[in-house]
């Protein structure tokens, strides 16, 4: 059998089905239609979605690492969360926070918190579902929990999770945040909640109200998809925002690439040039404004 193609409009379903309002029938439904067949959609659907059994890019016994589960306190409860942090570093280093997309806290950030942490950062990634018992491990199922958070507590929670990494004894008392999807969403909140956030990056995540943007302090950099036309509507509003009011960010669009290009799990979205362009850029980033 052929490899089916993936054509754009599968895509843009198959975002409407993972953030709007589609459910997986009329995905599917819809699926079948644009590739001809039940059994090609079958095919399809996969991958379209990320894949939890993608190799890591650095594993979880990497032995230039230590990697462990740990718990820490949130704004109103216990947090979750998994601590990268590199083993033979001199000195203390940068804290970053990673935060996942709608998702939750999986197998592929805790891998990009291990990333983080190769390059000099002692990364925490937080799992924001935690007030409901943490990360399913059905995707539907943690998709539908975000949507009952209380943001107001959830923004506390990062908040709390900012400080806890500061005092971490690790940490040279800065700290950073790098988030993806609804994870950049977060970190453009968390930039507008919190005075004492060092850093901030966003991949391709919602902008926050024009009226805030006078509260952020830190200096962001904000990574957008060409092709993802949902967030990409708050572009401009939030750019004539940031410049009125005098605030330091740096922002990219990568032509021809969807949600998602950085998540190397997900066949048919991930874009290694896009996605390596924008790491190498956030990295250096990070380094300059948490040193």
């Amino acid at each position: 059998m052929e490899t089916p193609k993936i054509t754009q409009a599968m895509i843009n379903a198959y975002d409407e089905y993972t953030h709007l309002t589609l459910d997986r029938r009329r995905f599917m439904e819809k699926l079948t239609l644009l590739a001809g067949s039940g059994a090609a959609a079958a095919a399809i659907a996969p991958m379209l979605a990320a894949s939890g059994a993608k190799a890591a890019m650095v594993e979880e016994m990497d032995a230039r690492l230590t990697a462990e589960d740990i718990t820490y306190p949130g704004a109103g409860g216990e947090m979750k969360g998994y601590l990268a942090v590199p083993k033979d570093a001199s000195g203390k280093l940068p804290g970053v926070i990673v935060i996942h997309e709608n998702r939750g806290l999986n197998p592929h950030i805790r891998d990009v918190a291990r990333r983080m942490a190769l390059e000099g950062f002692v990364a925490l990634a937080s799992d924001f579902l935690s007030p409901q018992g943490g990360t399913p491990e059905n995707e539907d199922k943690a998709r539908e929990m975000f949507s009952t958070l209380d943001m107001g507590a959830t923004v506390a929670n990062g908040e709390a999770t900012r400080a806890f990494l500061a005092a971490h004894d690790k940490v040279n008392g800065k700290v950073g945040a790098i988030g993806f999807c609804w994870g950049g969403g977060m970190v453009n909140r968390m930039a507008v909640a919190s005075p004492e956030l060092g850093a901030g990056v966003a991949y391709y995540g919602a902008q926050p109200p024009a009226e805030d943007v006078q509260k952020i302090r830190a200096p962001l950099m904000l990574h957008y998809a060409g092709l993802d036309e949902r967030i990409n509507a708050g572009i401009g509003a939030y750019m004539a925002a940031l410049e009125k009011n005098g605030k330091t960010f740096e922002i990219f669009v990568y032509d021809g690439v969807n949600h998602a290009f950085n998540n190397d799990t997900s066949a048919a979205r991930y874009d290694k040039a896009a996605a390596e362009l924008a790491w190498s850029r956030t990295v250096a980033f990070l380094k300059k404004n948490l040193a």
